[in-house]
């Protein structure tokens, strides 16, 4: 009988389900691809029911439900810190337990209750360990037969980071760091402070940072401060903050922002004030201080670990600068990073760690590792043409998929800003050419197009380049190949053009800076996905055909999303997302949307 093993991800963020069959994630999905809520952390009822559909099974066809952590032991380290820091955190207190004493603490009959609703679930149910399960995650699914495993997040029960060594279907944890020192935090404090949301707009400040002057005694300053004051940093990459100057402790807030405030010498930014040179000097010298902190946890690994191969994975994990500056660092000969990193990963980690740890199951690499991370759903041609039929859009049908590539990389070339519909949703926060906007990166006013009148989002940020695989290395400084798009690297030196130096941020996002300069960071950087046939046809295919008219064998990517919704799952969501944009065609498989003149 054929081995089902159901992994959950809940009630924090980024709910999600995936589907293992004999060791191979074979469904995965974030709820909030259903239920249109970003970041949505309900019980991911939606997405299981999708992974059973995808399967064409039952949910008593399961063997074995597993959820990614244990509440108890995250219930104990919650009551601990209110008790260390009283009086304080008396209004969090209050606020938090009525949710926990209502929901967290009684999950196991919630699951129950849940799963009955779907179908009468019976069988196992078991709790993994939150980092055992990013860890899982990260390496049950690489190419390696044995590595290195770093996780690095906000929290877990009470583990923040962890180094491990995986081997075969074994995983031994061998170093952790534990709550209230976390990365993860700290990153996130520094997110809050410059006026982003947290566990939302830590790719932000990531984007921001290269518009800071690390030559400036602004950043040299603000480096400092943050070295002596908040967090001491030792040469094994383990980490001590100093709690004077944080709040998640005991509050519903990241920091004490009067403590900041003196420190820094500006106030906390609110969300839509400018962006002035401290908060770009800020965000820099918390960027760098974050990847040394890593490159040491790293190290350290390599010493521990003695293998050539490290696989990542955690929130942490998806700060594709780090990632870059790590795989520049040469401390390991192959990376390879779980593209769902963060807790909607945990849900895959949780049932390959079930499979492969609890069972015994024998893994071998080639036949249970991502090869890509389309694990979500596709939509078939009746679904499409009634979500058509229901629209106002003028559309066709092209017969072969070759003549609507073609139609559409043309499209592009013209200056065309196109959704990119094709196959099976894409697991994780990145769209990698499924769910994906497209256009064409060799045009200097596409970046403030794009960030204006399509994603409605901050002008400063950067889009990034799909790149036929065989032309990576003619681009960029890297040849290790990045298919999930979780590095990011620098532009060759040949590609770039000179600017005239200028103080002002805008003025520097205006500057052309190479023959690509709507995927060329300020400081001549990419977070790049490189493209192969093997794993991804359609999307290869479209990007040779865009190289043949254009001589350009890149595209922009950018996932196929409003600001603050996720990125479309449906036929409807695409047509939807569409229509409330500056977006000019529709791809949808082999149907060629437009609007109505």
């Amino acid at each position: 009988m054929p081995s089902y093993i159901l992994g959950i991800s809940s009630f924090y963020h980024d709910s999600a389900a995936a589907l293992v069959l004999e060791g191979k994630v074979i469904a995965a999905a974030q709820e909030e691809r259903f239920s249109r809520i970003k970041h949505d952390d309900s019980f991911p009822s939606e997405a299981i029911k999708y992974a059973l559909r995808e399967a064409g099974i039952e949910i008593e066809d399961v063997e074995a439900v597993v959820y990614y952590e244990k509440p108890f032991l995250k219930f104990e380290r919650i009551l601990e810190s209110y008790h260390s820091y009283i009086p304080k955190g008396l209004k969090s207190f209050l606020t938090s337990m009525p949710i926990w004493i209502k929901n967290k603490l009684f999950l196991k009959k919630i699951i129950r209750d849940e799963l009955k609703k779907i179908g009468g679930y019976t069988g196992s149910l078991y709790f993994s360990e939150h980092h055992l399960s990013h860890a899982a995650s990260a390496f049950f699914p690489s190419p390696f037969q044995q590595s290195a495993i770093i996780t690095l997040d906000g929290v877990g029960e009470w583990a923040t980071a962890s180094i491990a060594i995986g081997q075969n279907n074994s995983i031994k944890i061998i170093k952790e760091m534990s709550f209230p020192n976390s990365v993860g935090l700290l990153y996130s404090s520094f997110t809050d402070y410059l006026g982003f949301r947290i566990n939302n707009g830590e790719y932000k400040m990531m984007g921001l940072a290269p518009y800071g002057d690390s030559s400036s005694e602004e950043y040299q300053r603000f480096k400092k401060t943050i070295c002596s004051e908040l967090v001491e940093i030792f040469e094994d990459g383990s980490i001590e903050l100093n709690m004077e100057y944080f709040a998640f402790g005991h509050s519903l807030h990241m920091t004490n922002e009067k403590k900041w405030e003196k420190i820094f010498g500006f106030k906390k930014r609110k969300a839509n004030e400018a962006l002035e040179s401290a908060h770009l000097n800020l965000a820099l010298a918390i960027q760098d201080i974050t990847e040394d902190i890593v490159i040491k946890i790293a190290k350290t690994a390599k010493q521990l670990c003695e293998t050539e191969n490290l696989v990542l994975a955690g929130g942490v994990a998806l700060n594709s600068v780090v990632n870059g500056k790590l795989r520049n660092a040469d401390i390991f000969k192959k990376i390879w990073i779980q593209p769902a990193a963060g807790d909607a990963g945990g849900a895959v980690g949780a049932a390959m760690g079930y499979y492969f740890i609890a069972k015994e199951n024998k893994r071998i690499p080639s036949t249970c590792k991502m090869k890509t991370a389309d694990l979500g759903p596709a939509f078939i041609r009746d679904n499409i043409i009634e979500a058509l039929k229901n629209s106002n859009l003028i559309w066709e049908e092209i017969e072969s998929i070759e003549s609507n590539l073609e139609r559409t990389a043309k499209i592009i070339s013209e200056g065309k800003i196109v959704g990119f519909f094709q196959g099976r949703m894409e697991f994780g926060p990145r769209a990698l050419g499924h769910r994906s906007i497209l256009a064409d990166p060799r045009d200097p006013k596409m970046q403030q197009r794009l960030n204006a009148s399509i994603k409605f989002r901050e002008e400063f940020r950067p889009f990034a380049p799909a790149i036929l695989e065989e032309h990576y290395s003619e681009y960029f400084d890297e040849k290790q190949n990045s298919p999930f798009m979780l590095f990011v690297h620098q532009l060759r030196a040949e590609k770039r053009k000179k600017t005239t130096p200028t103080y002002s941020w805008k003025e520097r996002l205006d500057q052309i800076r190479s023959e690509l300069p709507s995927i060329t960071h300020v400081d001549y950087s990419a977070r790049i996905q490189t493209v192969s046939e093997l794993n991804d046809p359609v999307f290869y295919r479209l990007l040779q055909k865009f190289h043949k008219i254009t001589g350009c064998p890149v595209l922009i990517n950018t996932s196929f999303n409003l600001k603050g919704e996720p990125i479309v799952c449906s036929p409807e969501d695409a047509i939807r997302c569409f229509q409330s944009t500056g977006l000019d065609y529709l791809i949808i498989e082999n149907f060629i949307c437009s609007k109505p003149k």
